[in-house]
């Protein structure tokens, strides 16, 4: 098991400093984390709840995971309780710890997304207090335990695509308001009672038969009551009495909300802002903003039991507390500043109400596309620590909205049409059916990774359609792909040609199913059917960063941007290198092989045909795959590949987003033309910012300079010379100050790139690479380019070292 969860796992600590976690609380999790190979576990001196404080609103961050909330005011603010507890989406495996049980006073558990194994052990029915219990994809199977009937306080249990089945617990009965999200109706209670009609359930509307109608829209009027908006949309109402950490589902049975956070020093302060203020705006409906939900940290609202497919989110707001900011009063000088995600992904940083609607008392709506899946819709406004948090009043800052509006085009399935749901279930069944006969090659590989048949994938892609054709790398074409449940991904699929194995395609799923980072692009699954070999990844929507540094496109790289690619895939790489359980060489890090999300994010694509290495071992090989231009001097000359290879690339590519031009470039001056020894010339006349892009009208003196000395020590001849990727992100994070001795490399001097024509070393016409890939062989393999993940790059220019290569380097990875 990987030990990013040391530099990502959060405690929040509420109230007393003083107090002492309960020792059976710290017992139990110190057994919990070790049977989940957590070797050096986040406690100190026997205390998980002292000395990890951070604010309320921080456990909500995805990126804060696994987390633990604790509760320090038992006993007279002497003693700690563990009151959450989230583990999801980190690839954990093994048994359920049955000393999860002893965590009494959980409110809240997840460990969704997961690859655990085995059965729920009866211990957690000692979980008397908990409200909350998130399993949705965890791995497990079996049935539910009969302890679980303890759980009288439950109120949403999420089972979503797991194995469990059997009986519901009769005795949960008695539990008022219950939020139960089943799987295939595996499930079916005990006794008399049906689960599709009891009056103690509530499912989302598709459980309650395979014919009944889904809803595809849900309006709420935020903190007031129902009525009616332009257009005929009738917004709901929403309950005005929302507590500081609170989860409702609404009557509807359509949408829920959570609020969590409390104001500081604020007793009995309201979570609804009122006003009779006339509100001004394009197509408003005034009465809608007359109420308004507010929440000091984190707000969410879920459709719940929604059709898939695309969706349109309008989230409509009006700063309805603070003044105009040319008015001379103490209530002018707020500013609400916060951050909206959908489905996850942050779709607006930094959202200023007043700003975006160009003034106070003015509407604002914004629309967003999105796709629902799993019958499933998380919009949520998270207060991000900016803005103010005493000015004008106490408390007033975090996220305000007025309404939220969400809509599909998609016409509702109704009784006598074909079930969209159906659909899922024949399919599913299939699947699991044709394991045995396609998928054996899975079953040695421990957790096991999603599988799509190969129908699935034909009708994602439309039969793959050449005008869903994205590019094409030596394995085969890649084609972009709409799953049943909105999810737009990116199938690679592996020509039957290719010299590949199925073996080392069964490799490649097992290893990259088990790295997970944010910075790493994700595997969605597989399908090996017959003689198809395809891997189905997240698409993403700006391709690759070569594209938009060299290629023709609309995209603009601000310096901001470009610094933030540079740190995320500085991360991914130290991920991959030295927390990554077996630890990964890329081999390949190269602009092409960079991806961009929406939000301008780097993920490191690729990297599931990388050279895995043990921890003690250098490894000596005998094929050299790469990407001239990229490629380390040991690595291309010799064939030793370390970590220091990869370390090599990055120093190309971060001088790449620095200058915006390619690491060659025969349209240049000759003493251009090498971007490494154009870089050392100017740095060795004291002038390395002239190596900045010209296009960028700003950027930060101070973070070029870090930049360009972490590049030139990258980019030294000696490995041993070069920084761990760790180090690479503590000097470009401005934590540690780059070494100041540094050489110029030998082989930029050795190597006289002058008396070598270009026309010698063009690679050859049969090559399947768009890019200088080379491969020193004796395993001739076809080639992997940025294409490989959905991108079509534009190919940089030939590099001519490689006429160093030529006749021992062919094609590559």
């Amino acid at each position: 098991m990987s030990l990013c969860f040391l530099s990502c796992f959060w405690f929040q600590v509420s109230m007393a400093q003083n107090a002492t976690t309960d020792p059976s609380e710290v017992t139990a999790l110190i057994s919990i984390f070790r049977q989940w190979d957590m070797l050096a576990l986040p406690i100190r001196g026997g205390e998980p709840c002292i000395g990890f404080a951070i604010n309320g609103s921080e456990f909500e961050k995805p990126e804060n995971n696994p987390a633990v909330t604790c509760d320090c005011t038992y006993d007279k603010n002497t003693t700690c309780h563990i009151t959450k507890l989230s583990v999801s989406h980190n690839s954990f495996s093994g048994p359920i710890p049955k000393e999860l049980g002893n965590l009494k006073e959980l409110f809240m558990l997840s460990f969704g997304s997961n690859n655990f194994s085995g059965t729920l052990p009866p211990e957690l029915g000692n979980l008397v207090n908990l409200r909350l219990f998130y399993m949705d994809s965890c791995g497990l199977s079996g049935e539910i335990p009969s302890t679980f009937a303890k759980l009288i306080n439950m109120k949403v249990l999420v089972l979503r695509n797991t194995l469990i089945n059997g009986s519901i617990p009769l005795i949960l009965e008695n539990i008022n308001r219950f939020v139960l999200q089943l799987f295939l109706r595996k499930l079916s209670p005990m006794g008399s009672h049906n689960i599709a009609t009891s009056s103690w359930i509530e499912l989302p509307p598709e459980e309650f038969s395979m014919q009944s109608k889904y809803p595809t829209i849900f309006s709420i009027n935020c903190g007031g009551p129902q009525m009616r908006g332009s257009g005929g949309i009738l917004y709901e109402a929403e309950d005005s009495a929302l507590g500081p950490a609170t989860f409702k589902v609404t009557s509807t049975q359509k949408w829920a909300v959570s609020n969590a956070g409390l104001f500081s020093d604020i007793k009995n302060k309201s979570f609804v802002e009122t006003t009779l203020a006339q509100v001004t705006g394009t197509d408003v409906t005034p009465e809608l903003f007359q109420t308004s939900r507010l929440s000091p940290g984190s707000l969410r609202y879920y459709g719940l039991g929604l059709q898939n497919g695309p969706y349109i989110v309008t989230l409509q707001f009006a700063e309805m507390v603070f003044d105009s900011h040319d008015e001379q009063s103490r209530q002018s000088l707020g500013r609400r500043v916060f951050d909206i995600y959908i489905q996850g992904n942050r779709r607006r940083k930094d959202f200023d109400i007043s700003k975006e609607a160009g003034g106070v008392k003015r509407a604002v709506a914004r629309p967003f596309k999105v796709n629902v899946t799993e019958n499933y819709l998380d919009i949520h406004l998270f207060w991000a620590g900016k803005g103010t948090c005493c000015i004008p009043e106490q408390g007033d800052y975090g996220p305000l909205i007025s309404a939220v509006h969400a809509a599909s085009d998609l016409t509702p399935t109704t009784p006598g049409k074909k079930s969209r749901t159906g659909l899922i279930v024949v399919l599913y069944m299939r699947r699991k059916t044709s394991e045995k006969d396609d998928d054996e090659d899975l079953l040695g590989l421990g957790p096991r990774p999603n599988t799509f048949s190969y129908a699935e994938l034909r009708a994602a892609t439309e039969d793959f359609n050449p005008s869903n054709k994205l590019g094409e790398g030596g394995y085969g074409p890649v084609y972009k792909g709409t799953l049943s449940d909105g999810r737009v991904v990116a199938v690679k699929q592996l020509s039957v040609a290719s010299h590949q194995g199925k073996s080392q395609f069964v490799t490649e799923i097992a290893t990259i199913s088990a790295v997970q980072h944010r910075n790493l692009v994700k595997l969605y699954g597989c399908c090996i059917e017959g003689s198809h070999c395809i891997l189905v990844y997240e698409h993403l929507e700006n391709n690759s960063l070569d594209q938009a540094l060299f290629g023709r496109n609309d995209l603009h790289l601000d310096w901001p941007t470009r610094f933030n690619i540079l740190l995320g895939t500085a991360r991914g790489l130290a991920y991959l290198h030295e927390e990554s359980k077996p630890r990964i060489v890329h081999r390949d890090v190269k602009a092409s092989n960079i991806l961009l999300d929406a939000e301008l994010s780097p993920k490191i694509s690729d990297f599931g045909w990388a050279k895995l290495y043990d921890d003690k071992k250098t490894h000596m090989s005998t094929r050299v795959a790469g990407t001239i231009g990229y490629l380390a001097p040991e690595y291309a000359m010799r064939g030793r590949l370390t970590e220091k290879a990869d370390v090599f690339g990055f120093g190309v590519v971060a001088l790449e987003i620095l200058s915006g031009r390619p690491n060659s470039d025969d349209n240049l001056d000759p003493e251009k033309i090498y971007l490494l020894e154009w870089a050392w010339t100017l740095h060795e006349n004291d002038q390395s910012l002239g190596l900045v892009d010209p296009r960028l009208t700003e950027f930060d003196e101070n973070d070029a300079t870090r930049l360009i000395k972490a590049a030139l020590l990258c980019t030294q001849a000696s490995p041993m010379m070069r920084p761990s990727m760790s180090r690479v992100v503590a000097i470009l994070s401005g934590d540690i100050e780059a070494s100041t001795v540094m050489s110029k490399p030998s082989y930029l001097a050795d190597w006289d790139f002058k008396d070598v024509t270009t026309s010698s070393f063009l690679v050859d016409d049969d090559t399947s690479s768009t890019e200088s890939n080379v491969l020193l062989d004796h395993q001739p393999e076809g080639s992997t380019t940025g294409a490989s993940l959905g991108i079509d790059p534009a190919p940089s220019p030939v590099n001519v070292t490689g006429s160093m290569l030529i006749g021992i380097i062919g094609e590559g990875t």
